[in-house]
């Protein structure tokens, strides 16, 4: 039987959600738990947005965080397609945009990101997406298999993870694809210069282009369709879509109106929580895209900064965090972050944190030209990150390398015949 004199409401339907609200069950609580989506489908897992459903190679019910017979089961109230219009800290209570006021003894902020748009003209064009929802990925599963049928050429903008996953799916639906981004190589801010050049050639190899050096100014049209998508340097490029891949923003809008702390734009923006996840309000905690975390020193890393990190595992992880801190458990939230990608026939898993001026030193163990190796990012020889392409069953080692902080010999980290269970960490 459920409690009705303890709610606890979930703000935000993706993964982080509903995992939050999967912990609170499991964890003995017996009060109300309210989860309020803003999609009309249940709570879903990201990746394989761009990833398996959108090659074609996953069904779309195997998206989902939970079967949706889960929620009754579990006495989960939800409320979907429905947006949270505004939270009221001192009534304690969410407001809908239906009127509805629901009253919270804790909060969970679990609004996610959205996509960044492209502020220049055209964009209002049929022919122009965004990858973020299941919603995007059903349109954009179709668009894909039908330029690949006619021939047709796709535009992305933007070198990122999603950039170059889509990138891969579209060339495997046969369509014709040009990548343009402003960095010299792809996924700059996330692996730097030193190997991004990697992933050019690898797509390159599959028949993509790419314009570097260049931002898209104007997207053309004729009776509301793409023709083409024009840069800053005077190019212009055939298109029928155009993908904005240009990165996401956290949704803080909700936590902003309500007063709370946020993380500064160099921390990457996001709700600023502590190590237990709990805002600047002792009753509202935050996880997910939207929440930015401190950094608890490993890699040699200050331990007086946040991080914000919009990956899957933050959210399969973060959610349960906030579920026992909501509960008043003793919770210290310092996960390594951690990702994965697939593009054509390349795997791999990266943890850790290092973006360009953090790291003086990238360490290459393995042979990189055959796209089988492991790289290390690393500051006055400590590890911050690593990167295993096509190399299995290590990130344990790698995120202890990590967390140990400890200077690492060089030339045993690059050796592939030195076991990385026997190094220092």
């Amino acid at each position: 039987m459920v409690d009705a004199h303890r709610t606890f409401v979930i703000v935000g339907g993706g993964l982080a959600g509903a995992k939050a609200a999967e912990t609170l069950r499991a964890e003995g609580f017996t009060g109300r738990v309210i989860l309020i989506g803003d999609e009309r489908d249940h709570p879903y897992e990201r990746p394989p947005l761009s990833k398996g459903y959108l090659t074609g190679g996953e069904e779309r019910g195997s998206v989902f965080a939970q079967e949706p017979a889960w929620y009754a089961g579990a006495q989960v109230e939800l409320h979907l397609g429905q947006a949270v219009t505004a939270v009221d800290r001192d009534a304690r209570c969410v407001l809908l945009g239906d009127g509805t006021s629901l009253r919270y003894d804790k909060l969970l902020l679990a609004t996610g990101a959205e996509p960044r748009r492209l502020d220049i003209p055209g964009t209002d064009l049929a022919g122009v997406h965004h990858l973020r929802r299941l919603a995007h990925a059903d349109r954009l599963r179709q668009v894909l298999a039908a330029l690949g049928r006619d021939n047709g050429h796709l535009v992305i903008a933007g070198a990122g993870w999603i950039g170059l996953e889509v990138a891969a799916a579209a060339r495997g639906y046969g369509a014709e694809v040009t990548v343009v981004e402003a960095e010299a190589t792809p996924l700059h801010q996330v692996i730097g210069p030193e190997l991004g050049q990697l992933f050019a050639d690898l797509h390159r190899d599959h028949g993509v282009r790419f314009h570097f050096g260049a931002r898209l100014t104007e997207i053309t049209g004729q009776d509301g369709m793409v023709l083409s998508a024009r840069t800053d340097d005077g190019e212009e490029h055939p298109a029928h879509d155009v993908l904005a891949a240009i990165g996401a923003a956290p949704r803080t809008a909700l936590a902003e109106a309500a007063g709370l702390a946020l993380a500064d734009r160099s921390e990457g923006g996001g709700i600023a929580v502590d190590a237990s996840l709990r805002t600047s309000d002792p009753d509202i905690f935050a996880a997910g895209d939207v929440a930015a975390f401190p950094l608890t020193g490993w890699g040699g890393q200050r331990a007086d900064r946040r991080v914000r990190v919009e990956h899957w595992a933050n959210a399969l992880n973060g959610g349960p965090a906030a579920a026992r801190a909501m509960l008043g458990q003793d919770v210290t939230y310092d996960r390594v972050p951690y990702f994965f990608s697939d593009q054509y026939d390349l795997g791999l898993e990266y943890s850790g944190w290092a973006p360009p001026g953090s790291y003086d030193q990238v360490v290459v163990r393995g042979d990189a030209g055959k796209k089988e190796f492991v790289a290390f990012w690393l500051k006055d020889r400590r590890v911050l990150a690593g990167m295993n392409v096509n190399v299995w069953d290590v990130t344990e080692h790698i995120q202890r390398l990590i967390r140990s902080g400890e200077p690492q010999d060089l030339d045993a980290l690059a050796d592939p015949n030195v076991p990385l269970a026997s190094l220092g960490g």
